[in-house]
């Protein structure tokens, strides 16, 4: 694509997005730039430096999320001078709604009705043989020549100066239930260690699939395998960025049959029209240390031993397109993404599974709280709760968790608090198993005629932290001291 080529002009009328039922991220990128909503850089741009503070500004620099844009980078250099010839698109899942809209082919409005009928209907993907992502294939040997490895694709730093090394910001991790064949499919940082080995931060507070493969795999002495995607369909990216059972794979409810292809070295589906796919098998006995790396409470993360990938392949599509994700300090693209489905959620939850039909609106507060600290829910109460000076506070928080919550609002408003427990089980337990999650636990505060919501991300399994070099023998993703 020359520096003059239209996005919209470079796409085929022919694209097979009808035919299939939803957008590559080729077809993404051309509508976008149809909607003015993509910004095409064409002179060079550092990626170690440079291309996420670029993006970045966006956000720290004041302008308001309708007028955000999505940035394609088509000259990309190293601190080296070393040119790369795969472009990098950064916003374009979702800098804003907007854009959000573009992606997923929907209005606004319906955006959070679409993810909860996909989740309540799931699809099953549509098998392929031949597919785009793998036009090219790397394997065996080739990895290791200069330029063939991860060492030739622009991953960058989020926050230069800060960040121990490039990462991967939107790499989505694909693995199998070893004793279901289950996938889960979640996006999580890989730390760029060497041309065939990438590290994972897979987020153990918030208790992902992954992780519990990762176990399961260790348990049987076995590595787990694993696929990374670095660019696909948005719907696909959108749907990985949510929470969903552990039993329901996410390429079942992305929208339509998903056209997914068989790895080339590990046994995994992956999305057909992925950009870049990268196989291989995350080691289960040993931790080595990652990070840091910045977090959405503007502070850096410490050094902390983490799980890493051992690489046995690359595909990509001929001209493939890097995508990455504005994370770390919210609000972010990687925030907006989750809030805009999980306020959809949250309101289905209460206003379905909790039976509070008075509930209208579910509202996740960004900046500096990665969504899980606050929220505020707007609605109209069905009984009058206020009358003698109470509030009822129906929880699904452990009891221990709950003096430090509302101590505090009964001695500044005056007004005592009733508590009301609300028992979950994991799926599969026996009646009369309470099970309380370990993040993002719901306070539904209800008083007069308004409703309020708090969340917290209370760990009661914290992951600690390790600090030094050179590898750790894993007992436990859990505990690796």
């Amino acid at each position: 694509m020359t520096n003059n080529d239209s996005l919209a002009e470079a796409v085929s009328a022919q694209d097979g997005s009808a035919e299939r039922g939803y957008r590559d991220l080729h077809q993404t990128l051309a509508a976008l730039e149809r909607e003015g909503l993509l910004i095409t850089v064409d002179r060079e741009i550092n990626k170690d430096t440079e291309l996420h503070p670029l993006v970045r500004w966006q956000y720290r620099g004041g302008i308001k999320e309708p007028d955000r844009k999505a940035f394609l980078l088509t000259k990309v250099v190293d601190a080296k001078g070393r040119k790369y010839d795969i472009p990098v698109v950064v916003g374009a899942l979702a800098a804003s709604r907007k854009i959000c809209g573009v992606d997923t082919s929907c209005e606004l409005a319906q955006i959070g009705a679409s993810w909860t009928r996909a989740i309540a209907n799931p699809v099953k993907p549509l098998v392929v043989l031949d597919a785009p992502c793998q036009e090219v294939v790397i394997t065996g040997d080739q990895l290791d020549l200069p330029g063939k490895g991860l060492d030739g694709r622009p991953s960058s730093f989020s926050t230069p100066g800060r960040d121990h090394a490039p990462h991967t910001t939107l790499s989505k991790y694909i693995s199998k239930d070893p004793d279901s064949g289950i996938q889960n499919l979640g996006i999580h940082r890989g730390q760029v260690k060497a041309p065939r080995r990438l590290g994972i931060n897979p987020s153990l507070e918030i208790q992902p699939g992954i992780c519990a493969h990762w176990e399961k795999a260790k348990a049987r002495g076995e590595r787990l395998p694993a696929a990374v995607t670095l660019g696909c369909p948005p719907c696909v990216a959108f749907t990985s960025a949510q929470k969903l059972p552990i039993d329901l794979d996410e390429l079942h409810v992305a929208g339509a049959p998903i056209r997914v292809v068989k790895c080339k070295t590990v046994d995994l589906l992956v999305p057909a029209e992925a950009e870049i796919v990268i196989e291989g098998f995350i080691n289960t006995e040993w931790l080595e240390p990652e990070a840091p790396f910045g977090e959405s409470h503007g502070h850096v993360n410490p050094q902390e031993f983490n799980a890493y990938m051992e690489m046995t392949a690359i595909t990509h599509r001929r001209k493939a397109i890097l995508t990455a994700i504005t994370s770390q300090v919210t609000p972010s693209e990687s925030s907006l993404i989750k809030r805009m489905a999980r306020e959809r959620v949250f309101l289905s939850h209460l206003t379905k599974a909790l039976g509070i039909r008075g509930v209208k609106r579910v509202s996740m507060h960004e900046p500096l709280t990665n969504l899980r600290k606050v929220l505020v829910v707007g609605g109209r109460l069905v009984v009058a709760a206020n009358k003698e000076g109470r509030l009822t506070l129906y929880t699904a928080f452990r009891p221990q968790d709950l003096p430090a919550l509302i101590e505090p609002f009964e001695k500044k408003t005056g007004i005592r608090v009733t508590k009301r427990f609300v028992q979950r089980r994991k799926a599969g337990a026996a009646a009369g198993q309470p099970h309380h999650g370990t993040a993002g636990h719901l306070v539904l505060v209800l008083y007069g005629r308004r409703t309020f919501a708090v969340a917290t991300a209370t760990n009661a399994r914290g992951h600690q932290a390790a600090t030094g070099r050179g590898g750790r023998q894993a007992s436990s993703l859990q505990d690796p001291s």
